[in-house]
C-alpha cells in the first residue's frame, strides 16, 4: 500500500534526526527543498560563527588572529572533518581551495608518485570539472587517458576496469557516488583492484562525504577530494578539502607550490622547500571565512552521527523510490538510481517524458529538484534537514504536475 501523508508524518515524528532540522535557516519558501546534494541548507550555528569572525577575530584583532589560531585552520578543520566522515586519522586532510583546484592537484601530485607510468583511467561520463581535468593534466604531462563507460544504474563493473588496467596505468580517478544517478562504488573493494598493477587510487567525494560513511585509512585509499558545500552544508563555494594517505606525504609533490605549502612559510627564502606534512598540499593563503564555514558545519555532522544520518539517507531514498513508483511510473517515469540501497548514496534520479517541463514547473510550485541534461531529475534527499513530510509534499505535488502535462 502507498505510503499516506500520515505516514510521513508518523516517520518525521519517530526520526531521531528530526530535531537537527531546528539547526538551520528555515523559511516558508520553497514547499520542499529536494536539491541539497547540491547546496544545503544554512545552519544558524555557521552563520553565527561567520559573523564572529569577521566582527571580531578580523574586526578587532585584525591581523593578530592569524597567530592567535586562522593559521593552523586548514588542517584542524580537515582533521575534524576527517574524523566525522572520513574514516581517516589526523595529519591527512587539509580544507583548501576549490575542488576543481584541489582536483588539478591531486591528479599532478599522483602521477608524480608514479614517474614511471603513462597512462590514467577516468570514466567518460564524469562530472565536467573530473573529466576536463583529466584531459588537461594528461596532455601537460604526455599522458594518455583510458575512458571507461560505465553504466549509468550500474557504475563502474570490475570488468570495465580490467579491460583498461595495467603496468602502464598511474592512476585511477573515480567518483565514488555518480553524480548522475547516486550509483555509489565499493570502494575498499575498487581501491583494492587498482592497487593490484600498482597504480593509484584516487576518489571524488563530493557526492558521499557528510552522507555516506567512509573509510579512507582502513580502505587504503591513496588520494581523495571533496567539497563542502552539499552534504555538509557549508555554504555556496565553501572550500573543498584533500587526503593524501600518510605513507604518501614524505614524498608527494603538488605543482600550485605556493607559501603555505613550504617547509617554514615565514622564512622567505629563495627556494621552495615542501612542508613534510599534509600542508604541502596547500598553496595560497587560507581562506579564513570559509574555513570557519566547514568547521562549524562539520561539527553538525559529527553531533548526529554519520551512520545515522546514512540510516535515514536509506529510509528517505527507499520512500521515495517508492512512491515514485506509486505515482510517477503509470506516466512513463523510472527510476534511474539502484534499487539496491546498498549500492545508492543520498539522491534519487527519475527520468520521464518532458523531464525537462516537469523539473520547470515543479520549480514553479516551489518543489526545487535538479534537472541534469538532457532528461535526469535529481531528487536530492539531505538527512539532517529533508522530513519525510516534505518528501511526500514533494511527490504528491510532482504527481499533479505530471498529470497536468
Amino acid at each position: 500500500m502507498t505510503p499516506t501523508y500520515d505516514d510521513a508524518v508518523a516517520l518525521d515524528r519517530a526520526d531521531p534526526l528530526a530535531p537537527f532540522r531546528s539547526e538551520f535557516l528555515m523559511t516558508d519558501d520553497p514547499v520542499a527543498y529536494l536539491d541539497g546534494n547540491s547546496l544545503g541548507r544554512p545552519p544558524l550555528r555557521t552563520l553565527e560563527r561567520v559573523e564572529q569572525t569577521l566582527r571580531h577575530a578580523w574586526g578587532e584583532r585584525l591581523i593578530r588572529s592569524w597567530e592567535e589560531g586562522w593559521l593552523d585552520l586548514p588542517e584542524q578543520v580537515g582533521d575534524r572533518l576527517a574524523t566525522a566522515c572520513l574514516g581517516a586519522a589526523a595529519g591527512q586532510t587539509v580544507v583548501a581551495e576549490s575542488t576543481s583546484v584541489n582536483i588539478f592537484k591531486l591528479l599532478h601530485a599522483g602521477c608524480s608518485l608514479r614517474p614511471d607510468r603513462d597512462e590514467i583511467v577516468a570514466t567518460d561520463s564524469d562530472f565536467p570539472t573530473d573529466r576536463y581535468l583529466v584531459d588537461s593534466v594528461a596532455a601537460a604531462r604526455g599522458l594518455t587517458v583510458r575512458w571507461v563507460r560505465p553504466d549509468l544504474v550500474e557504475g563502474v563493473t570490475e570488468a570495465a576496469l580490467r579491460e583498461v588496467l595495467s603496468e602502464r596505468t598511474a592512476l585511477v580517478l573515480l567518483s565514488h557516488v555518480d553524480y548522475r544517478s547516486g550509483a555509489m562504488l565499493d570502494v575498499g573493494a575498487v581501491t583494492a583492484l587498482v592497487h593490484e598493477f600498482d597504480a593509484l587510487a584516487a576518489w571524488d567525494l563530493c557526492h558521499s562525504a557528510g552522507v555516506v560513511p567512509l573509510a579512507l585509512d582502513a580502505d587504503d585509499v591513496d588520494l581523495a577530494v571533496g567539497c563542502t558545500y552539499k552534504y555538509l552544508n557549508a555554504g555556496p563555494g565553501a572550500p573543498a578539502f584533500l587526503y593524501v594517505a600518510e605513507r604518501h606525504l614524505g614524498s608527494v609533490r603538488q605543482p600550485i607550490t605556493g607559501w603555505w605549502s613550504s617547509a617554514d612559510r615565514f622564512a622567505m627564502g629563495p627556494t621552495y622547500e615542501p612542508d613534510p606534512s599534509i600542508r604541502a598540499m596547500l598553496s595560497g593563503t587560507a581562506y579564513v571565512p570559509g574555513i570557519v564555514a566547514v568547521d562549524a558545519s562539520v561539527s553538525l555532522v559529527a553531533e548526529a552521527g554519520i551512520e545515522a544520518i546514512r540510516a535515514k539517507a536509506v529510509a528517505l531514498t527507499d520512500l521515495c523510490v517508492e512512491l515514485v513508483d506509486a505515482w510517477l511510473a503509470p506516466y512513463g517515469f523510472v527510476v534511474a538510481s539502484p534499487r539496491d540501497s546498498a549500492r545508492r548514496g543520498g539522491h534519487v534520479t527519475i527520468q520521464g517524458p518532458r523531464a525537462r517541463e516537469v523539473a520547470d514547473a515543479m520549480y514553479e510550485a516551489q518543489v526545487i529538484p535538479d534537472f541534469r541534461n538532457p532528461d535526469m531529475i535529481r531528487l536530492g534527499l539531505s538527512p539532517l534537514t529533508t522530513s519525510y513530510a516534505e518528501l511526500w509534499r514533494a511527490l504528491d505535488v510532482t504527481r499533479r504536475i505530471v498529470d497536468a502535462i
